[in-house]
């Protein structure tokens, strides 16, 4: 154990004590000893990462911030559930060796340790030999939808996830649920009102088309490039993460975001991809639905042909969430910059829904 004046890994006590966490480790039956290369971990997360070694044993503990929000520890606690049910699956996630959902343990937080993901971001840095080979980028961008297949083939009843949301009305609440968001801005002081070309008409065509049939399963929430970790070995996804918005839905929805954000050299899109986007040889969005349907287990009962749908409503739903940082930021209550820019990413998401539409 550490002693009172020692930090390990430079970690505020208040966000992980080490000596709590030993002791509640050991009465889980994990390997003793002392802790060892512990390290914080970044990421595009508000969550706290840590690193350690423990025991001949290495663990990364996810926890909120220093800081919770309302819902930190209930989200935390979902993402625990997805994980522990993922186990066992072809999914490439990072598995859950043990969890705490006592508030009382960690100052007040919920905890899970998991598996470290051998694996980089590729919207942060390109390594070699990716950043020097189109073929091999172009694999990973590949490998991005057939991980994606994979969780879409998971039966979400068979792993235990059978009342982890409420897909009934799935389909048929989003343009209505996202519609009021985008309503409940104008209560911001400043903010003139959404001034979205083409809002109404993308609202419309996706009232006119909504899916009559589709098949509940699980659905990661925020599936896109900075939410992969890539192998350092080749184009294999190492690990899904970030679970946060996950929950029992239309998978395809999953596939329909992972469309809209997908980097496009003439768009903002491509610069938000970091290095990945910048490099280019990625494949077209055709590509990619053709890597899901590989997997004929994950797209039974589902009906690819209208994955236009999907990708419009997931360029319609997160360009209304960008949207709330730019009210705010009229508002005063974010910065100018953040929010203008978050502003054109909204606007490029619904010129691509638009082109999406035809």
């Amino acid at each position: 154990m550490s002693r009172p004046d020692e930090r390990p890994g430079g970690i505020d006590p208040a966000v992980v004590d080490f000596d709590v966490l030993g002791r509640w480790m050991d009465g889980r039956g994990l390997p003793g000893g002392p802790f060892e290369d512990v390290a914080p971990l970044t990421g595009g997360t508000q969550n706290v990462l840590v690193r350690f070694r423990r025991g001949g044993r290495d663990y990364v503990l996810r926890r909120g911030p220093r800081h919770l929000r309302a819902r930190t520890n209930d989200v935390l606690r979902r993402e625990a559930r997805v994980l522990t049910a993922l186990d066992g699956t072809d999914v490439p996630a990072p598995r859950v060796l043990a969890a705490c959902d006592d508030e009382s343990v960690l100052s007040g937080a919920v905890f899970y340790l998991m598996t470290p993901v051998d694996g980089f971001n590729a919207t942060v840095a390109l390594p070699e030999p990716h950043a020097g080979d189109a073929a091999l980028r172009r694999e990973m961008g590949l490998n991005a939808a057939r991980a994606l297949s994979a969780l879409g083939a998971v039966d979400h009843a068979a792993v235990g996830l059978g009342d982890f949301g409420r897909p009934d009305g799935f389909l048929e609440r989003q343009v209505g649920r996202w519609t009021a968001e985008l309503e409940s801005y104008s209560a911001l002081d400043g903010y003139p009102g959404p001034d979205i070309p083409g809002l109404a008409d993308v609202a419309r065509w996706l009232d006119e088309r909504r899916p009559t049939t589709w098949r509940p399963g699980i659905m990661h929430g925020d599936y896109h490039l900075a939410n992969l970790m890539f192998s350092p070995a080749g184009p294999a996804v190492a690990a899904i993460v970030d679970w946060e918005m996950s929950t029992i839905g239309d998978p395809l929805l999953d596939l329909g975001w992972l469309l809209a954000t997908w980097p496009d050299r003439a768009d903002e899109s491509a610069a938000l991809a970091g290095p990945l986007g910048a490099a280019g040889g990625l494949p077209a969005p055709d590509d990619l639905v053709a890597a899901y349907a590989e997997r004929s287990a994950a797209v039974a009962g589902r009906d690819l042909s209208a994955v236009t749908w999907y990708a419009v409503l997931a360029c319609f739903k997160l360009g209304i969430v960008l949207e709330g940082t730019h009210a705010r930021a009229c508002a005063g209550k974010a910065p100018k910059e953040t929010g203008d820019l978050l502003h054109s990413v909204t606007l490029g998401l619904f010129r691509r829904a638009r082109g999406f539409i035809g």
